[in-house]
């Protein structure tokens, strides 16, 4: 989903719940990682790898200037002879550390041995937050969750297309009085291809 498509998105769920939760949950995310220099660990289950939201989170991390927003995907099933970014495995959880934030995004509750693994990161001082089911382990494991129930408004994969254009957000959303779609699409437009912020 690019970036045009996510400005539509919004402007359709104006008035909804999502907004606001989607950025309070990438507020949290970007604050973690920004405040704790990065180490950001993202992690799904053995069923559901969220390649899709490391692939975004790693592009918001190029655009907004944010080095600390671009993950390292832990994999349930990597293989030494993978590529070297899809080649991190649970072992690596086991090594989280104070300072780092683990990102666990679940379609529903997550097994036990992941669930230690969680449990085990969090008593090491990383901070967790969680990405899925409302009910369960997971959320009480979480320092921050946004639950996205089964029968939802939205499914997890719009939700974490939300929540990563908004981590990558320079600032917060300037007051808008009543513009026309055409308006904020073409300031949306000149956001995106504003040249990135100087670096020295």
């Amino acid at each position: 989903m690019d970036a045009v498509r996510v400005a539509l998105l919004r402007e359709v769920l104006a008035g909804t719940e999502w907004l606001g939760a989607t950025r309070r949950f990438a507020g949290a995310l970007r604050g973690s990682v920004v405040s704790h220099g990065g180490g950001l660990l993202l992690v799904g289950t053995p069923e559901y790898e969220p390649w899709h939201l490391a692939a975004h989170l790693v592009d918001e991390a190029a655009w907004s200037g944010t080095p600390e927003l671009a993950p390292t995907l832990v994999r349930h099933g990597a293989r030494p002879s993978d590529p070297t970014h899809l080649a991190v495995g649970l072992g690596r959880l086991e090594a989280a550390r104070r300072g780092e934030t683990l990102l666990v995004v679940a379609p529903e509750g997550p097994a036990a041995p992941l669930l230690e693994r969680v449990s085990d990161a969090r008593r090491a001082g990383a901070t967790v937050l969680a990405l899925g089911p409302a009910q369960g382990e997971l959320p009480s494991l979480a320092h921050e969750a946004l639950a996205v129930p089964d029968g939802s408004e939205l499914d997890l994969d719009t939700v974490q297309h939300l929540v990563s254009a908004a981590a990558g957000e320079n600032a917060l959303p300037t007051p808008r009085g009543r513009l026309r779609l055409r308006d904020r699409v073409a300031r949306l437009a000149e956001h995106l291809t504003a040249p990135p912020p100087a670096r020295w």
